[in-house]
């Protein structure tokens, strides 16, 4: 999503970085501390591996293919000729999840349209709200519009990946909680479309006077 709003790619990189490890460090305490609520109980190792699996493994491998990429060619030939390599890839990914996922849910989400509503209201809400927020907040501190859009946009992502994920392996493909988690993939995709409509149209808000 940065890369439609032309954000900057290395402030991309980092925040995207730290949303990953803050993901590895509280994932398994807040899901536990939830599902505790509602006496439900399920396996420590389960969560931890699900978290390694899918977050920590492909974070160490992003962060070791880029240091040795730029360390063999150069930052050039990484900006400038790696990574448009393997853009399409990351969409074809993205695809890819949603038709499988869909394949299985699109059944139920057809036959629940009240419940798939009652779900995706407050999901829409999230992520619209905490988009405007960092939004709001670099234009108050005065940062740049390449700065802006993709903190508004990785700040209001859900990384359904992960949900989707841990959910599957924990009460399969056929289970109401996969529902929930497929609802935020059918509602995030058109959302954060619209957000980067939106973060484009105002690009002249983040012109500054620089005699101020």
């Amino acid at each position: 999503m940065s890369s439609f709003t032309k954000g900057d790619p290395a402030h991309t990189l980092v925040q995207v970085s730290i949303n990953d490890l803050l993901i590895i460090i509280l994932f398994v305490p807040i899901v536990s501390l939830l599902l505790n609520a509602t006496n439900i109980f399920v396996p420590w190792d389960i969560l931890f591996g699900s978290v390694i699996a899918f977050v920590a493994v492909p974070l160490v491998g992003g962060v070791l293919t880029r240091y040795t990429v730029i360390k063999r060619k150069g930052n050039e030939y990484f900006s400038r000729t790696f990574l448009p390599i393997f853009e399409p890839v990351t969409i074809v990914g993205l695809l890819a999840t949603l038709v499988i996922i869909f394949t299985f849910q699109g059944n139920i989400i057809v036959k629940n349209p009240f419940h798939v509503l009652l779900i995706a209201v407050p999901l829409i809400l999230q992520n619209v709200i905490t988009a405007i927020f960092a939004y709001g907040s670099c234009r108050i501190a005065k940062q740049p519009h390449n700065v802006a859009a993709p903190a508004a946009l990785i700040g209001a992502s859900d990384f359904f990946e992960l949900s989707v994920a841990v959910a599957i392996t924990l009460f399969g493909v056929n289970s109401p909680v996969v529902l929930v988690c497929t609802v935020g993939v059918l509602t995030e995709v058109p959302v954060m479309l619209l957000l980067v409509e939106f973060v484009n149209k105002t690009k002249s808000w983040f012109r500054y006077d620089t005699k101020n």
